[in-house]
């Protein structure tokens, strides 16, 4: 296990979000990304991130003025399941890669083929 704080764990999602291309972070549409520490009691407790919406590849006329939808990545498991800053770095950049991807559409198997599980 590490430690980081909440302020270093912040800063590592942002960084991790300025990798991704900014012609694709300007398609991502009403989602807010946020820091919880541990997932909630209805979800596996070593989940690393989780998508809570509808992917760009569902909306269609229907869909207007919803809440945003949400990105949650947790920082107890994340922290939990590395044994350097190094580590957690990359799997916090490999979390939230993977669930702004769900956010566009794309699923765990496609995920998994290119390598990002």
């Amino acid at each position: 296990m590490v430690e980081m704080s909440l302020e270093d764990f912040e800063n590592a999602v942002g960084d991790a979000l300025d990798l991704i291309p900014q012609d694709l972070m300007d398609h991502v549409d009403n989602c807010v990304i946020l820091v919880e520490e541990e997932p909630p009691d209805d979800v596996a407790p070593d989940t690393l991130g989780l998508y809570d919406g509808v992917p760009l590849t569902e909306r269609d006329n229907w869909w207007g003025g919803s809440l945003p939808d949400r990105i949650f990545i947790y920082r107890g498991p994340l922290m939990r399941m590395c044994e350097s800053t190094e580590e957690l770095i990359e799997e916090i950049t490999v979390t939230v890669i993977h669930e702004i991807a769900h956010h566009f559409g794309i699923e765990d198997d496609r995920l998994h083929e290119l390598g990002w599980d």
